[in-house]
């Protein structure tokens, strides 16, 4: 377990789960490895591999869980990086399907209410292949990256679902079935906080918002959460699949990596 980030969720699931399938989990903080600078990449990916079934990463640039990948010989999971968070968007998906029931996901909508980063990116991904359309609301300025949306967009012709963005948040959420947001402020952007929490005014979730979108809509945050992004009121409500959700990073780690060792069947 290589993190350049600290993490609780992230980190906790994956010791736990990996425990529970009888194995261990090692972990390496920023100060125990520093990928490519004291080695390079590949030589720390073919090491790492010579002493590991799987290498799970948690990285600032996705170029770092790329070059792990390409040279690594066991298998490579991104626990998170700036564009892609493939974990969080399974547990995301888990607990709708939990919720929902796993035959009433198509033709939900899925509404996103935040910054344009790595959790919305695979959520919309994950969202059109299983049917479902997605609402996007970002400032001017926190937009998606261009290539995951045009990418998406194309999924959603395929699966015959809509993607429709936005800078008003009371529009996304109207006709949605799942209100979602996070961070306004990740790890590494600290300096720009004041500047992100003025250019997200009017992007709170509370109820009020809530209440414009479906009836027995339900809300997601993939946590840590903020004042801010959310209100106490619409956390602990009974809208609120939050802390399912959470727990689901433990399960769907499990499932991960039971399937790259050739255990699905655990």
């Amino acid at each position: 377990m290589i993190f350049q980030k600290r993490s609780t969720r992230t980190r906790v699931s994956t010791e736990t789960g990996t425990f529970l399938l009888g194995g261990h989990a090692l972990f390496l903080g920023p100060s125990d490895i520093q990928l490519g600078v004291n080695e390079t990449m590949k030589d720390s990916a073919l090491v790492l591999s010579r002493f590991n079934s799987i290498i799970l990463a948690r990285v600032y640039g996705h170029k770092d869980v790329v070059d792990l990948a390409q040279h690594a010989t066991v298998p490579v999971i991104n626990a998170l990086s700036d564009m892609h968070h493939p974990l969080q968007t399974l547990a995301d998906l888990m607990v709708l399907e939990e919720h929902f029931g796993a035959e009433n996901m198509k033709g939900k909508t899925v509404s996103w209410v935040g910054d344009g980063n790595n959790i919305i990116h695979d959520l919309m991904l994950g969202s059109v292949k299983l049917g479902m359309n997605v609402h996007i609301a970002t400032p001017t300025g926190y937009e998606c990256d261009a290539g995951i949306l045009a990418k998406a967009k194309q999924l959603a012709i395929k699966n015959g679902v809509t993607i429709k963005e936005t800078t008003v948040a009371e529009e996304s959420v109207k006709g949605a079935d799942v209100v979602v947001t996070d961070t306004w402020v990740s790890m590494g952007q600290e300096q720009e906080y004041q500047k992100r929490v003025k250019d997200f005014d009017g992007y709170q979730v509370t109820m009020d918002l809530m209440k414009k979108a479906n009836p027995g809509a339900v809300f997601l945050h993939c946590l840590p959460r903020h004042p801010e992004e959310v209100t106490d009121e619409v956390i602990y409500s009974d809208c609120s699949l939050i802390f399912a959700e959470a727990e689901n990073r433990m399960w769907t780690v499990m499932a991960v990596m039971a399937t790259q060792l050739g255990k699905a069947d655990v």
